[in-house]
């Protein structure tokens, strides 16, 4: 991948800096479940002052944005009940200990629409509240795709839509669709393709 000049300040500026490390003097785990761990931390801030955080410890996932040779996108329907309401979201799951995010991604691709891709390459990955959680998603781009048959896991009840791609970069630019990683995905994807790659 070609790095644009830009590039190089954005990584300087995310170069360790030990004038806002926080150095964690106290880890408890509160709770642990099957999905995620949550913890209370006692820090020490460079300035020699002390803090408490809360921080939520998840293994991460991979998503997936299929595009078919129409220029549509798959997205699954679900109701998320954390939210109370239906979303529409790229194909995604959970990583299995140890697991690889293309290993993941192309395994709830196909389980959750059938789809398997000829060709997987890595589009983005997204930190979902860096704020207090360590939890990131893989996303991949998906195209040359076959369909075969969904296997959705038990009580994952979802339906698979297609819509154009650029109907779907509108729906993320209004706030119609708000998921973090199929934002994320779609508009890396889209602008993946006007780069001509």
């Amino acid at each position: 991948m070609k790095t644009a000049p830009g590039i190089a300040a954005i990584r300087v500026a995310l170069e360790p800096d030990s004038a806002f490390a926080e150095a964690v003097e106290g880890d408890a785990c509160r709770w642990q479940g099957k999905i995620f761990g949550a913890h209370t931390l006692d820090v020490r801030l460079a300035d020699g002052t002390r803090g408490y955080r809360e921080i939520v410890r998840h293994h991460g996932g991979a998503g997936v944005v299929a595009l078919d040779g129409d220029g549509r996108v798959c997205l699954v329907r679900q109701y998320r009940v954390a939210l109370g309401r239906m979303t529409l979201e790229v194909p995604a799951g959970k990583l299995e200990r140890g697991e690889k995010g293309a290993v993941c991604a192309a395994r709830e691709l196909a389980e959750e629409t059938g789809l398997r891709a000829g060709r997987m390459e890595p589009l983005v990955t997204v930190l979902g509240s860096p704020g207090f959680t360590d939890e990131h998603t893989e996303v991949f781009f998906a195209r040359d795709l076959r369909q075969g048959q969904a296997r959705p896991d038990s009580g994952e009840l979802v339906s698979a839509l297609w819509f154009p791609l650029g109907d779907v970069v509108e729906a993320v630019l209004e706030g119609v669709i708000q998921d973090g990683k199929t934002a994320s995905g779609v508009l890396a994807a889209k602008a993946l393709l006007d780069s001509g790659r």
